[in-house]
């Protein structure tokens, strides 16, 4: 059959498109609706994470704060409202970064960089997750800034999380596959990934870079492991014991350090999740 017998076609049924359309046409219509889809769905996320961001900054940054600035696409949304509120309300405002990229931000927004050496004590930190749990423990590392990010969470009063309704889950790998990121000196990356192995399960690979040949390098000069577990752990336990292995730099668990988590929704609200009273 060469001309088209039916005149409407959703994505759900575009394999109908085949039996209908010549087979050139049928593959370039049912890849048009699906690049739809994907739009839809990426903008939405997009909006998502500027809600949790802008109600983040709106509701914890004051004059005269020191804010330590995450890393990430949502920490973008962020330094923005950061740098809004700063020209608009006058406010002094010193920012303390979390990576080359975030330090980046400051600087093109014309924010105040200054480093821990100066102020070792931060009023807040604004930063994203690659998931989060329903007591607030947090898998970040994605982006692979996982070491600086908790150094300077751990020298935060407050401690802020900002993410789409996607890093929202009841356990720990329920949304997020990819694992948990481990940043490991060089050398010592195949003893520790056998010892994780040994210890915990699941399956530990070497993160590969995209636009250069080998690993990803972080912005230490080490190595990301992605630790792909089989099940829900003590993470705290778990946390505590990989951190022993000799040739651990840092891991992407943050246990207990979260005091709020900001979800920007699909309907266009914001949800919080305060931490647990212990």
């Amino acid at each position: 059959i060469r001309g088209p017998l039916v005149v409407t076609m959703s994505m759900a049924n575009a394999c109908v498109a085949r039996l209908f359309y010549p087979i050139g046409l049928a593959a370039r219509l049912s890849n048009t609706n699906s690049c739809r889809f994907c739009d839809c769905s990426t903008t939405m996320a997009e909006e998502a994470k500027k809600l949790a961001a802008y109600a983040a900054v709106n509701n914890h940054i004051q004059h005269n704060h020191v804010v330590g600035v995450g890393s990430g696409s949502t920490i973008v949304y962020a330094v923005d409202r950061l740098a809004e509120r700063v020209r608009q309300e006058k406010l002094n405002i010193v920012c303390i970064p979390t990576s080359f990229q975030a330090r980046q931000l400051v600087l093109q927004n014309g924010l105040c960089l200054s480093d821990l050496d100066r102020y070792p004590e931060l009023d807040v930190v604004i930063d994203g997750a690659d998931e989060v749990d329903a007591s607030l423990t947090l898998i970040k590392g994605g982006g692979g800034c996982l070491t600086q990010e908790k150094i300077v969470a751990g020298c935060a009063k407050q401690f802020i999380v900002i993410a789409d309704y996607r890093k929202d889950s009841k356990m720990l790998g329920q949304q997020w596959k990819k694992g948990v990121p481990v940043e490991v000196i060089p050398m010592a990356h195949v003893p520790v990934s056998r010892a994780i192995v040994r210890r915990f399960g699941g399956e530990v690979v070497l993160r590969m870079a995209v636009s250069k040949a080998g690993p990803v390098v972080t912005d230490n000069s080490n190595f990301i492991l992605d630790w792909k577990f089989e099940c829900a752990q003590n993470w705290k336990e778990v946390n505590t014991a990989i951190k022993m292995i000799p040739g651990v730099v840092e891991t992407g668990l943050f246990v207990d350090m979260a005091k709020r988590v900001y979800f920007g929704m699909q309907d266009g609200s914001v949800k919080t999740r305060d931490c647990p009273i212990h």
